[in-house]
């Protein structure tokens, strides 16, 4: 058995959001290659926008503390030396000076499982800058129930039976898993919402073993305020009896909205890049996702290829520029906006507190600030 984790975090940003600093990247990179044979079987570092990823190989079950805590660690360093280089939002992911066991409510998204590796193990890593978790809901629908998207659930055995859905409710922290396609409707009734209930997991029920898992982590629902966007991660294992990888990939030709964007308070366009295009510029967006795939060979880590760099994408791209320019024209108008509901975990409660008192039931005279 092996257990595969994703864990990130923004620690600061270059410049402004939207990107990580190289002497960051080389200092994480340090911790993990001292680690690599001891704590760890293998591992790299990789990244999205201003988000570090840590994609990690180790013996040690799912929220393990030893791992979770030497994940901290880098975090930390990192952000020491994003202070020291007076990087925006240094430490931005860090709800807590101290270390609690693992990292759930502290700041920090993962994703990891444990599986028996196969004989040829091909596994990608999706990581998205600039949007929340409810993002992989889509992909993950078209990816596991759509035989539009994925032809294997038709004509392969075993997907023909289907998976089980784990959906977890952020807002009361409830979950629940749906048996597809028996229950597909009951499953769009939800994911449809993803600022509320995201996709957590994937099982197959031919096989028994877990085919994709995301991060679900919300950084406004922990702190009660806004502290930037959540930037997700996603692990999806591919082929022999689960979606081939351009089944995974597939869903990303259309970039479908997301929330984030500015202040994580808009909606755009989720843009499928290289991670050589991996820096959100305009208007802090478009939102960005990245794919690396590996070959996972008795624990080692074999890649990555850069998935997403490959002109078939460029049509997506294309879209995601219109969207962007469509979603821009409404300025500060919903949809581009999010609703008002989302927007009480930004800054605008503290807009409203300064006009609380100066509301007055229809029909009673009001006398404006300036004319008193």
């Amino acid at each position: 058995m092996v257990t595969f984790s994703v864990i990130k975090a923004d620690t600061g940003g270059f410049v402004g959001h939207s990107s990580v600093h190289p002497r960051m990247l080389e200092v994480a990179g340090e911790m993990v290659d001292a680690q690599r044979g001891r704590l760890l079987r293998d591992g790299q570092v990789q990244f999205c926008g201003d988000d570090l990823a840590l994609v990690l190989v180790h013996d040690h079950p799912a929220d393990d503390e030893a791992v979770h805590s030497f994940a901290w660690e880098i975090f930390r360093s990192t952000t020491h030396v994003a202070k020291e280089l007076g990087l925006y939002g240094a430490g931005q992911d860090i709800l807590s000076d101290a270390f609690s066991g693992n990292l759930r409510g502290m700041g920090p998204g993962f994703a990891e499982f444990t599986f028996e590796e196969r004989p040829s193990e091909p596994i990608i890593v999706f990581l998205a800058d600039k949007t929340e978790p409810g993002a992989w809901n889509l992909p993950l629908y078209k990816i596991f129930a759509d035989p539009f998207n994925t032809i294997g659930l038709v004509i392969d055995p075993k997907m023909h039976s289907g998976f089980l859905v784990e959906v977890h409710d952020l807002f009361e922290e409830k979950r629940l898993v749906f048996d597809c396609p028996a229950e597909l409707y009951d499953l769009l009734l939800f994911i449809g919402a993803p600022s509320r209930y995201v996709v957590k997991s994937v099982v197959s029920k031919e096989l028994g073993t877990t085919a994709a898992v995301t991060s679900t982590q919300r950084l406004a629902l922990m702190a009660g305020r806004y502290v930037g966007k959540d930037d997700p991660v996603m692990i999806v294992r591919c082929q022999s009896g689960l979606p081939a990888v351009g089944e995974a990939l597939e869903p990303f030709t259309f970039p479908h909205a997301v929330a984030g964007c500015m202040r994580g308070s808009h909606h755009a366009p989720l843009m499928p890049v290289a991670g050589r295009d991996a820096h959100p510029s305009r208007f802090d967006g478009p939102p960005r996702v990245v794919c690396l795939g590996f070959q996972l060979n008795e624990g080692q880590l074999i890649g990555p290829r850069d998935m997403f760099d490959d002109p078939a994408f460029d049509g997506a791209r294309r879209m995601a520029g219109e969207a962007m320019d469509y979603f821009r024209r409404h300025g500060p108008f919903e949809p581009h906006r999010l609703d008002l509901e989302e927007m009480e975990y930004t800054t605008m409660p503290d807009v409203l507190k300064r006009l609380t008192d100066r509301w007055v039931p229809i029909g009673e005279p009001q006398q404006h600030p300036a004319h008193t």
